[in-house]
């Protein structure tokens, strides 16, 4: 009988298991799948810590889609609490440590899956390590964060950073009754959206209640009894109980540093469509990975979970022999704060320009539904295209009403270098209900091409 291959996965979060699933279900008869993560536990969707927190759900439970137990009845041989310390890319080997033994463990591979995801960013300011700054990650920061929740004497609390976990947590505390202060060297949602889409957020969030101090640098935490207790920026100081910091994460990757596997400058492992590093049979997969970006027309590090889920499979199923490809990514987004939804997809305008893109955009606000519905709801869309080849590379839409789905049909437009002219003629169903005989997608195109 033939000797089954050795597939090891370090780290099972969104990438991981995914890649451990499509082994574990679809080769167990030519290979076996081995992961190390040094977590207790897996699959946790950070996405939805602030929907816990600001209790829209009751508990943690259901943001988890895998267990180790899942893992392991699928096929796969699971480590927890094991932290991945070292590999020799000739050996075939990597070093693990047993986190509640202290015991460094060597194990072999055929082939090997890198899923070691990021970690948040967190300066050095001083008093950085005082009691009650927290940031925004794993299952036990949420855990953390919703036990202080609890506590009366938490009164205050300062967000630093307007990206989007920022924003969602500035909306659940909000929701428990506390006083926020939001903190961002720039305007919140910067390079997510264009300027007029900032604005309509940061103004949604000042009236209800938001003090915002956009536009200053945290430099210093002071605390009072070893807790903090006051933010210094390089313009002010504000009284605070708690702080959560969410600047931003970067790839897990120092401990690869000198090992000769090429990652970007941003510390991200560049990787091709197969997921394929520039090392024979090793692979990247998630946030630690690069993507192919169909807007940019590069290869980037954007940190999605519908990303990793996607970079897992394909990975599974190129170490396993079988041949996927990626389709490239647009960086699709949205956010819903307050009552406003705005989503993305592809380039702004800004970011297009400071790739050194030459684009043209159309924006309208208009009517969801025929003017005469009862009910109805605008909608503002902004369409970014690239001037000489005339293909689609950018979409932002603004919206009290659900209209993500069309943001949908935007990520597929740049996917395929859909064009701003076909856009205009775009077959599209009309109903009242839904929309207008010319609705907000199609006008767009039409506006574009002055036909409107």
């Amino acid at each position: 009988m033939m000797k089954k291959q050795k597939v090891v996965v370090i780290g099972t979060n969104h990438a991981g298991t995914h890649s451990i699933l499509e082994i574990a279900n679809k080769y167990k008869e030519t290979h076996e799948v081995v992961t190390y993560d040094k977590n207790d536990n897996i699959s946790f969707l950070g996405c939805g810590m602030a929907l816990w927190i600001g209790g829209v759900i009751d508990s943690g439970d259901g943001l988890f889609y895998a267990t180790p137990e899942s893992l392991r009845e699928a096929g796969a041989e699971v480590h927890m609490k094991h932290d991945f310390k070292n590999v020799d890319f000739d050996k075939k080997e990597i070093k693990i440590e047993d986190l509640e033994t202290g015991e460094i463990k060597t194990e072999t591979y055929d082939k090997l899956i890198f899923a070691i995801g990021s970690w948040p960013i967190l300066p050095p300011f001083p008093g950085h390590d005082l009691e009650n700054i927290m940031y925004a990650k794993i299952f036990q920061n949420a855990q953390a964060a919703i036990e202080k929740i609890k506590d009366p004497a938490i009164k205050r609390v300062t967000i630093v950073g307007a990206g989007y976990i920022g924003i969602e947590l500035v909306e659940a505390f909000k929701q428990n009754g506390k006083e926020v202060t939001l903190i961002n060297d720039m305007n919140v949602l910067n390079r997510y959206y264009d300027e007029n889409y900032q604005e309509m957020m940061r103004s949604n969030l000042e009236k209800n209640g938001i003090d915002m101090k956009l536009g200053e640098l945290v430099t210093e935490f002071k605390g009072t009894n070893g807790k903090v207790s006051k933010v210094i920026t390089d313009k002010g100081e504000y009284d605070t109980d708690l702080v959560l910091m969410s600047i931003g994460f970067k790839p897990n990757t120092a401990v690869l540093k000198d090992t000769g596997i090429e990652l970007t400058g941003r510390g991200a492992i560049l990787t091709n469509n197969r997921m394929e590093t520039s090392v024979k049979d090793v692979y990247a997969i998630g946030d630690c990975s690069t993507v192919y970006n169909n807007a940019s027309e590069k290869f980037e590090n954007i940190a999605l979970a519908t990303n990793a889920v996607r970079t897992g499979i394909v990975a599974g199923h190129n170490a396993c022999g079988t041949p996927l490809e990626m389709q490239g990514v647009q960086g699709s987004n949205a956010i819903h704060i307050f009552g406003l939804t705005l989503c993305s997809t592809g380039l702004t305008e800004c970011v297009a320009k400071d790739l050194g893109m030459d684009v043209e955009t159309v924006e309208l606000t208009d009517l969801i539904k025929s003017a005469f519905m009862p009910e109805n709801d605008e909608v503002t869309l902004k369409v970014v295209w690239e001037k000489k080849t005339k293909r689609i590379v950018g979409a932002q839409m603004a919206s009290t009403s659900d209209v993500t789905l069309a943001l949908h049909f935007f990520s597929l437009a740049i996917q395929e270098r859909y064009t701003i002219d076909k856009l205009a003629l775009t077959d599209t169903f009309f109903l009242p209900h839904f929309n207008q005989p010319h609705n907000f997608i199609t006008k767009a195109g039409l506006l574009a091409l002055g036909k409107l």
